[in-house]
């Protein structure tokens, strides 16, 4: 859980300090925005590449050695000394995290009760959740007070700790996969699993591009102060957590069918941010309402994937990672431009919204296609 702590503070924290990074490096904020972006494309190209290259790796020092690189990424964001540079970083930093998060959720599915694998997945990505509601804001708050390398330099040295309590406590276990690489790539050949990838791509890509604007959104049209923005960060975590939970015990009951529902809430809060950003009371709320539903779709998108990967769901685990991390990448560039070159900070909940609307007919789509009814010839 400290080793997900870590990664997960690590990718969020740049909503926090985003304005304070574009000021000390002198680029825009729609610049700034795409270290998000560049974190993303290494998780894009990190996910199925290092899965596939570690997938005979004993656990034990595969992980020992994806803790080492998230560290080195992170400290040298807190090293770097310019943007290119710190673009770099983040890009390294983001290589590891997809087979992190893929051998971990697949272990842990594979030891549940059946029944039991959409709240599994929700205790594990618990590690994610306080790395919002804990990590990110006292991140931000660090940053703001000893400035945003430090922020780094602490994840860097939450990681340092993580890796020491794995070479002292994880124990030996065997490789995630035994089988050969071609084999498991035959998972691909199947179309319910590239819907269920895409659904995590398109269903979280609108909330994903508020949270990366989560700062300025809230400075510059909701008018709270920067000081205040740890505070609101803590408490879309806090819905996080909640939202968590609650996705894992309504996937385990009805996977699709909570799915749909969550998304179509999703896609109403958003537009509702939209209407009502101006206002502070009304944002602050709705900050901790897009914190639940950004988290209660992880548990159930993460069992759809794995239910329809077969024999290779670490790897199937990671390539839906990459996916949502496509999908980070692009809202990164999208609400940049929206901000910079569109129409403005508060047209991005809108437009948040209307992209998540073709993420539930995504979701509607698979829905249909369960309950088609099974015809022989």
């Amino acid at each position: 859980m400290l080793v997900v702590f870590s990664l997960t503070t690590g990718e969020f924290l740049i909503a926090g300090i985003l304005p304070d990074v574009a000021a000390d490096l002198a680029v825009s904020v729609s610049a700034a925005g795409l270290l998000t972006t560049a974190y993303a494309v290494g998780m894009i190209v990190g996910g199925p590449v290092v899965t596939a290259l570690t997938a005979r790796r004993a656990r034990k020092p595969l992980i020992v050695g994806l803790v080492a690189v998230s560290l080195v990424g992170n400290l040298g964001s807190a090293l770097a000394p310019n943007y290119p540079v710190l673009l770099v970083a983040r890009w390294v930093a983001g290589l590891v995290v997809a087979t992190f998060f893929a051998v971990a959720i697949a272990t842990a599915v594979g030891m549940a009760p059946e029944g039991k694998q959409a709240s599994t997945v929700a205790k594990v990505t618990l590690g994610m959740n306080l790395g919002i509601v804990l990590g990110t804001p006292l991140g931000t708050a660090v940053g703001h007070t000893l400035g945003w390398r430090a922020s780094f330099a602490a994840v860097a040295a939450v990681s340092a700790v993580a890796l020491l309590l794995v070479l002292r406590f994880l124990p030996a276990q065997p490789a995630a996969a035994t089988g050969p690489v071609r084999a498991e790539l035959r998972v691909f050949t199947s179309p319910a699993l590239w819907w269920a990838i895409a659904l995590t791509a398109v269903g979280n890509v609108g909330v994903v591009m508020v949270f990366t604007y989560i700062a300025p959104l809230l400075t510059e049209v909701s008018g709270f102060s920067a000081t205040a923005i740890p505070v609101l960060l803590l408490v879309y975590g806090a819905g996080a957590v909640l939202g968590n939970f609650l996705g894992g015990w309504l996937a385990d009951r009805a996977l699709l069918p909570s799915l749909v529902g969550l998304l179509a809430v999703l896609v109403a809060v958003l537009a509702l941010f939209w209407l009502v950003s101006p206002y502070q009371v009304g944002a602050a709320v709705l900050t901790f309402g897009l914190g639940v539903l950004a988290f209660a779709i992880i548990p159930g998108m993460q069992t759809r994937v794995l239910a329809t990967a077969g024999a290779a769901p670490t790897l199937a685990v990671a390539v839906n990672a990459s996916g949502f991390q496509l999908a980070a990448a692009f809202a990164g560039w999208l609400g940049g431009w929206v901000i910079g070159d569109g129409p403005g900070p508060r047209a991005v909940a809108l437009v948040a919204a209307l992209l998540t609307v073709v993420g539930l007919g995504i979701a509607g789509h698979a829905l249909r296609q369960d309950r088609q009814p099974v015809t022989s010839a």
